[in-house]
C-alpha cells in the first residue's frame, strides 16, 4: 500500500481548520448544537478532494475531537448512562463523522460538489433529529418528540447547513480553489 503524505498532510491541515472554525460560534444553544463559521467546510473538501473513501478517516477524526472538546459540557448534563452513550454515538460520532459524504458527487462538477456538501449536512442533521426524539424527549416542551427535535436542531442545523453551502458556492466558485482541486487528483 503506497502512503501518500502529501494527501495526509492536507488531511490533517483541513481538520485542524474544521476544529478551530468549530470554535467560532455564531450561536449557541444550552444542550450542544451551535451555528459556526463554516466549520464543516474543510472536512467536506477533504472528501471533494480525494473522494468519499479517503475522507472516511479524517472526517472520523474530527468526529472524535469534536467529542473530546465537548466531553466536560455533555457530561455536566446530568445524563444516564445509557444517554450519553447514545449522545456520543448520535451527536458526535456518527452525526459529524458522516462529512465524507460530500464528495459523492464530486466527479459532477460544481453542482454535485454542493449536493454532496448539502447531502452530507442533512445527514449530519438527521443524526441529530433521532437524537432528540430517542434520546433527549425528556427535554420535550412541546409534548411532541419530533416537534421538539425539530425545532431545536433545526435551530441551528438549517443555519449552519444554508452558511456551509453558500461558503462553499463562493468558494468553489473561485480559479483558486478549483485548480487546487484538480492538483489533487
Amino acid at each position: 500500500m503506497k502512503i501518500n503524505i502529501k494527501k495526509i498532510a492536507v488531511c490533517a491541515i483541513l481538520v485542524a481548520l474544521s476544529t478551530v472554525l468549530s470554535l467560532i460560534k455564531i450561536y449557541s444553544l444550552p444542550l450542544g448544537g451551535a451555528i459556526t463559521l463554516l466549520s464543516m467546510l474543510p472536512v467536506c473538501l477533504i472528501s471533494v478532494m480525494y473522494g468519499v473513501k479517503y475522507a472516511v478517516l479524517p472526517s472520523f477524526l474530527y468526529a472524535s475531537i469534536q467529542l473530546f472538546m465537548s466531553l466536560g459540557e455533555v457530561l455536566s448534563w446530568g445524563l444516564t448512562p445509557a444517554v450519553l452513550v447514545g449522545t456520543i454515538f448520535l451527536d458526535y460520532l456518527l452525526a459529524h463523522g458522516c462529512m465524507f459524504l460530500a464528495g459523492i458527487w464530486r466527479k459532477k462538477g460544481f453542482a454535485g460538489i454542493t449536493l454532496g456538501i448539502a447531502l452530507a449536512l442533512i445527514c449530519r442533521f438527521t443524526f441529530h433529529f433521532f437524537s432528540g426524539i430517542v434520546l433527549f424527549k425528556s427535554f420535550d416542551v412541546f409534548n411532541n418528540p419530533y416537534l421538539y427535535s425539530l425545532i431545536y436542531n433545526g435551530s441551528y442545523m438549517l443555519p449552519e447547513i444554508i452558511i456551509t453551502v453558500i461558503g462553499a458556492f463562493v468558494l468553489f466558485k473561485s480559479n483558486a480553489i478549483t485548480k487546487l482541486i484538480n492538483l489533487s487528483e
